[in-house]
């Protein structure tokens, strides 16, 4: 059982990190130097980080994911659209870490290695997963693991184009994640118009049955 002391030493050393970890990396360097303005022994920081890098960008992606969930709840007008929730999330989650971007770049670096893999995935799926619970979206059938995986894709994709994005406010990027939730809402509308179209077509299997 995780000590709630100890989260708090994680994300106090996660915040007092971030200002280095753009020019030295998800180091224990950078983190000695975090733990000493904060007046942490450094032993103690570096047992809260064991596998150093890795665990550091898993407790700054969940840090991410927790600023998104509390400004989405901090939103007096939030959209009625599932998508659009959806969207705005993202862009809030965006939001909290554009002062950290060289981080989330060097974090993406080091999550790219193979063996770090699994990590990566069971982050990203950390992050949709409460995009769509902090939307709201309650589907528990098959539904819940598609829109699980679809978000996952454009996640991803976001963050990489969020990552080089110079327009103001980063809205090339909100374009790019609209466009892919309206292609996605687009081949769902397909798909079951598809579907019902199938039902109404009569199986002509079912005519020759009685023939044989």
């Amino acid at each position: 059982m995780r000590s709630p002391f100890a989260g708090r030493e994680r994300e106090r050393l996660i915040a007092a990190i971030l200002p280095d970890v753009a020019f030295d990396g998800w180091t224990m360097r950078a983190l000695r130097q975090a733990a000493r303005r904060l007046g942490t022994p450094e032993g103690e920081a570096a047992a809260l980080f064991p596998r150093g890098a890795p665990d550091l960008i898993a407790a700054f992606s969940h840090w991410a994911d927790r600023e998104m969930l509390e400004r989405l709840g901090n939103e007096a007008d939030a959209p009625a659209s599932l998508s659009r929730r959806v969207a705005l999330a993202l862009r809030l989650r965006f939001e909290a870490m554009l002062p950290w971007r060289e981080a989330v770049r060097r974090g993406l670096a080091v999550l790219a290695l193979p063996h770090h893999a699994p990590l990566a995935m069971r982050l990203l799926y950390d992050t949709v997963d409460l995009v769509w619970r902090g939307v709201g979206d309650r589907s528990t059938d098959f539904s819940f693991y598609t829109k699980r995986a679809t978000l996952a894709a454009i996640c991803a994709a976001a963050t990489l184009y969020w990552l080089d994005d110079r327009s103001p406010e980063f809205a090339d990027t909100q374009a790019f994640i609209d466009r892919r939730l309206a292609d996605v809402h687009r081949f769902g509308r397909l798909r079951g118009r598809a579907g019902a179209l199938r039902d109404r077509v009569p199986n002509p299997l079912r005519v020759l049955r009685p023939l044989r």
